[in-house]
């Protein structure tokens, strides 16, 4: 004899709070030329998890936006007035430790990588090959992982295969921040009552400053200061 089949409960449905759909990855874009931010901001407004929340003409300009506005990538151009992009760097590390940094720039040059990456900045991009590069660069530094261009790679394993092979060791940079924010500012022209004015400091302190620098860098003049400084990147020639 076939017994009837008894139809069973239905399931047993654990009510749960729904998981908000992560959003779009906000990004902080500096350049000092209106029309390199435009084009940026098109290559970058044009993805769907990208969006360009924040704009700055300068590296004062981008840690003042990125105390107002949540973000979680800055994109920031090496050169520009008042503070670098590699100041801005230092400085936007400090001020928001989970901020990602990428530096956009036109320069192919090992000292401007080495001291990026020191700065902070998780991804270095040329601006020639943004258009093909730069997505793929916001997205790799956001999952914690470097992007470098292929050059950039060499460069950085030629120099720790020199630096074993010489015995150095990494040392930290020459200059603080502060006597690199003098010296951008004598490189630019400005006298020393127009730096005081400018960082907030004594004539007196920006003398000192003055002094460290020359002695620091084995220079003589205000003239050898302002070639280092287009050396290292802090002015453009």
């Amino acid at each position: 004899m076939t017994m009837p089949q008894r139809a069973l409960p239905p399931p047993t449905v654990t009510a749960s709070a729904p998981v908000p759909a992560a959003g779009p990855i906000r990004i902080l874009l500096a350049d000092d030329h209106a029309l390199v931010r435009r084009g940026i901001r098109l290559i970058l407004d044009r993805e769907a998890d990208l969006q360009v929340v924040a704009e700055a003409g300068d590296g004062a300009e981008a840690v003042e936006a990125a105390r107002g506005t949540r973000t979680d990538l800055a994109v920031l151009d090496i050169t520009m007035p008042r503070l670098t992009g590699l100041q801005a760097a230092r400085e936007l590390a400090a001020l928001q430790p989970d901020l990602r940094i990428l530096m956009l720039t036109m320069h192919d040059n090992e000292q401007y990588l080495f001291r990026a990456l020191q700065a902070g900045a998780r991804g270095y991009v040329l601006k020639s090959v943004a258009d093909r590069d730069l997505v793929s660069a916001c997205r790799a530094v956001m999952r914690n992982e470097p992007f470098l261009h292929p050059g950039a790679v060499t460069a950085l394993i030629r120099n720790r295969l020199d630096r074993g092979h010489h015995g150095e060791d990494d040392r930290g940079p020459l200059l603080t921040p502060r006597e690199e924010e003098v010296l951008k500012l004598v490189a630019e022209g400005h006298s020393s009552q127009q730096i005081a004015a400018l960082l907030f400091i004594s004539i007196k302190t920006v003398h000192r400053h003055r002094a460290n620098l020359l002695h620091k860098l084995g220079l003589h003049d205000r003239l050898e200061l302002t070639r280092y400084a287009i050396r290292a990147g802090l002015v453009e020639p």
